[in-house]
């Protein structure tokens, strides 16, 4: 039977206009100083052109190189009308709108205005920096130092963003002290409200024709109402989401619950001070609050070990932990009882008492018969998380597609789903079923990259089973020679903070040992910013990281030339949230591990792995260590998920290629 010819889809409305944009004599090219054509960031163009005259959904997977922002930007900035674009972090969202999206519009010529957006925690709030100014309540010299510099910045920022002020790190304590959040945040009643930067870039975002947000604040936004963008979606024409593969962990987080401790602790330190200030007479506010402190310490307690995650059928009926649960539900009302009868003498304690309401309607939710498993047709996994000093009560939904689809409802517009990892070998089956875009279209578009000349994956042989005692040094054997032979320059990619404390300790001592002087670089020491800045500049170094550095890293050139990846990055297995759901898949007669475990990982690994091509001159090895890669029959699954580079097994292949490399680079810099 002859095979039946599928006819190539119509062109699409805006396809001419994109081809002249995009082409080597169109606008871009002057914009852009390396701007070359790429078929494959054309066509993506085109096929973004035509989901937004569709108004329909897409999901757009682009290989490392294609140049997918400006495939989605000059489509969204023509013809997308009010377009929300939401990214990965506060980093790439501060790139697009500072850098990208200016670059894009100057060489388009288009009239369109735009705002950034971004959490409350992000902007200085006046009301809670004066109050700060006043009780100088600092926990440190740097907090004196710093709050001199934020009092400073206040009177010369229009925007009020912290990310603005370089000289007070982003993780500095005072940051705390300084913002608003939903719970303390005074609105309308506020003194400052005219003034207020929250306010200020919501007012922007409104009136805007682009909003750039993050998908942490598009998320809470959705399931809190309180970042500004639930007022911005019923406006809007075009939403797309670039890094798209990190919304279902991202959604899981927002649409599920959490409690926490650190929320009790930090309401008792609120209603001690305003209880004092504004109704000292009115009750023994310092008895109040201790006994609502120490039933969420008693809590904490209930579990040993440092760090815990369980979920609720895993802990014993007979644990101290349920009986602590109901004494700081009881302690938590009687505290409410008191704020009840004071609220009426300040705002501030009438906000205390509704943030005490809040947290004991999330306590009361969290009800569950422990000895009852998880069920096909249960919604939501309960799960503890205990930290050193705070304890988190879970409610996670087991699947976010219901909750997703019922927010793509509505007033038709165009969704954009955009990422270089997407799907498995092609296959958008996993990405598309997490949330809830089964049978919506999908196009993969191929990395420009020459990977055959560009790089070698090296599998090397006779390492031990990923779970053995000695795993991580096995690695670093292997690994000695080609970091050597690559002059450092090199990345080790880690899935465990434990493998980055070891290689962190024993690379120290074997570039010693070996008179190496490769400066090291190692997750926790400093910023990731920083780190990366560190990096470049040394031109020689080794970095170590875990999870934060296998994706959103761009280091071209030469300082990156060797990435190493311990293992394969499957979820743990104590997970509970991913235990109950391969539990449910299970039951509806799915492989947990070949339709969840496995495209999660190879999605991973696919970014893990996208670090080291960059640019069409470089050059590198991508070393992959684990040997189920070779043993297992799902390995071949994942080696054609990765890009095509020589593969080999042989370690003098791989430092051959390392030293011609060098010898190659040489002449073209001689020959320049």
């Amino acid at each position: 039977m002859a095979t039946q010819e599928i006819p190539a889809p119509p062109p699409g409305k805006h396809d001419a206009e994109i081809e002249r944009l995009f082409g080597a004599g169109g606008p871009l090219s002057p914009a852009v100083g390396s701007y070359r054509p790429r078929r494959s960031q054309t066509e993506m163009a085109k096929a973004v052109a035509q989901a937004i005259a569709d108004q329909s959904t897409l999901m757009a997977e682009a290989g490392t190189g294609t140049g997918k922002t400006f495939a989605y930007l000059v489509p969204a900035l023509l013809w997308g009308g009010k377009t929300i674009v939401s990214t990965g972090t506060k980093n790439l969202q501060d790139q697009l709108f500072l850098r990208d999206i200016p670059t894009v519009r100057a060489a388009l010529q288009a009239p369109v205005s735009v705002a950034l957006l971004k959490g409350r925690s992000n902007y200085v709030c006046h009301y809670h920096l004066e109050r700060t100014l006043q009780n100088g309540r600092m926990t440190s010299r740097d907090d004196v130092g710093h709050l001199r510099e934020i009092s400073r910045f206040l009177k010369m920022t229009s925007s009020g963003d912290k990310a603005e002020l370089a000289k007070v790190p982003e993780n500095a304590l005072i940051w705390n002290l300084v913002t608003s959040t939903r719970d303390n945040c005074m609105g309308a009643e506020c003194q400052y409200y005219q003034d207020c930067f929250v306010m200020k870039a919501r007012k922007e975002a409104q009136q805007a024709d682009v909003v750039v947000v993050n998908h942490h604040l598009f998320f809470a936004d959705v399931a809190l109402k309180d970042t500004g963008v639930a007022e911005l979606l019923p406006s809007a024409n075009t939403i797309i989401f670039d890094e798209a593969h990190q919304l279902p962990d991202t959604a899981t987080l927002f649409f599920g619950d959490t409690f926490s401790t650190s929320q009790v602790l930090e309401l008792c330190r609120d209603v001690l001070a305003e209880g004092l200030s504004n109704a000292r007479d009115g009750a023994d506010w310092g008895k109040v609050v201790t006994v609502v402190e120490k039933a969420a310490r008693d809590l904490r307690l209930t579990f040993p070990q440092d760090i815990v995650r369980l979920s609720l059928p895993q802990i014993a009926p007979s644990s101290d932990f349920f009986p602590a649960l109901q004494t700081l539900k009881d302690e938590l009302d009687g505290m409410i009882a008191v704020l009840e009868g004071q609220a009426a003498r300040a705002e501030t304690l009438e906000q205390c008492r509704v943030r005490g309401v809040e947290l004991a309607q999330q306590l009361a939710a969290w009800k569950f018969d422990p000895k009852a498993k998880v069920d096909a047709g249960a919604e939501a996994v309960f799960w503890v998380e205990a930290y050193t000093t705070s304890l988190q009560l879970h409610k996670t939904p087991l699947s976010i597609a219901p909750i997703f689809n019922g927010q793509r409802e509505g007033v038709p517009r165009s969704w954009i789903f955009t990422s270089a990892t997407l799907a498995v070998k092609n296959d958008f089956k996993h990405f598309a079923s997490q949330m809830g875009l089964v049978d919506e279209p999908s196009k993969s578009w191929p990395s420009p990259f020459n990977y055959e000349e560009q790089g070698i994956l090296y599998v090397p042989q006779n390492l031990p089973d990923p779970n053995s005692l000695g795993y991580t040094d096995a690695v670093l054997d292997k690994a000695l020679p080609i970091i050597e032979a690559a002059g450092g320059r090199t990345f080790l990619l880690c899935t465990t903070l434990r493998a980055v404390k070891r290689a962190a300790e024993r690379l120290r001592d074997e570039f010693e040992k070996r008179g190496l002087n490769y400066p090291l670089f190692v997750q926790g020491d400093r910023g990731r910013t920083e780190l990366l800045d560190q990096f470049r500049k040394a031109g020689n170094g080794v970095l170590i990281g875990s999870q934060s550095f296998w994706e959103g890293v761009d280091v071209r050139g030469d300082a990156l030339s060797l990435v190493i990846i311990d293992k394969l990055p499957f979820a743990p297995p104590d997970d509970p949230v991913l235990a109950a759901r391969i539990e449910v898949m299970e039951k509806q007669g799915m492989n947990g591990f070949m339709h969840h475990t496995l495209p999660e990982a190879i999605i991973n690994l696919k970014q893990g792995a996208g670090r080291l091509i960059r640019d069409e001159g470089d050059r590198g090895v991508l070393m992959l260590c684990d040997p189920r890669v070779i043993s297992k029959p799902y390995g071949k699954r994942i080696w054609q998920s990765l890009p095509s580079f020589k593969r080999t097994r042989e370690e003098v292949e791989v430092i051959e290629f390392l030293q011609n490399m060098d010898a190659l680079a040489a002449a073209e810099k001689a020959a320049s």
